[in-house]
């Protein structure tokens, strides 16, 4: 069950946030798609009260528990950022705006943005890990938990392996190709740049 609503959790953040912004820019109703963009956080509200149900009334921890927290906190840490950039390309699109910024793909604004990024990860990861911990102390069983406490390690890996970014891009900064000139800080660095 809890996986289910994992994968409805993610659903609705997409259908809330594209219900929002079509509201938004395309019926020009800018309340109603501020308040639909604000439900998005509730989703997160009701996956976290259903793997805290589900743990008080007896389950034993298996993966989707810790899924759970990883989405949680994840989502928590990142929710705002994803918006931010399906607002910036459906504005353009839709409604005229610039067009959207990307990341930078060089120098030192490069390093900022992926040890910036690291740094939220970080914080997703201290996030999750602490659902991890409160759900292993509610419960206060060790044979129901111990899925549980493998998510941490999981969730600690998965953030080592981030960690690889920020350094590369550190020690070995990307330049611009011949003939291709930095943009100043604050420039955009190309409409086309991906979100990760």
């Amino acid at each position: 069950m809890l996986l289910a609503l994992i994968a409805a959790s993610e659903i609705g953040f997409w259908l809330l946030l594209l219900a929002g912004l079509a509201v938004r820019y395309l019926l020009g109703r800018r309340r109603l798609g501020a308040a639909l963009l604000m439900c998005v956080p509730l989703l997160d509200v009701i996956l976290l009260t259903a793997t805290v149900a589900d743990l008080r009334g007896g389950g034993t921890a298996n993966f989707t528990h810790g899924l759970s927290a990883a989405y949680l906190g994840y989502s928590v840490v990142f929710g705002r950022s994803m918006i931010r950039w399906a607002d910036e390309r459906f504005a353009h699109r839709f409604a005229g705006g610039p067009p959207p910024k990307g990341k930078p793909r060089y120098g030192r604004a490069r390093v900022r943005y992926e040890w910036r990024e690291f740094g939220k990860a970080s914080l997703a990861t201290a996030i999750a890990c602490g659902v991890l911990l409160s759900m292993i102390v509610m419960v206060d069983d060790t044979a129901r938990t111990e899925a549980l406490l493998g998510w941490t390690q999981r969730l600690l890996t998965v953030l080592a392996i981030w960690s690889i970014w920020p350094i590369s891009h550190t020690l070995w900064p990307a330049k611009p190709k011949p003939g291709e000139e930095e943009p100043a800080a604050g420039q955009a660095h190309g409409a086309s740049a991906t979100h990760r």
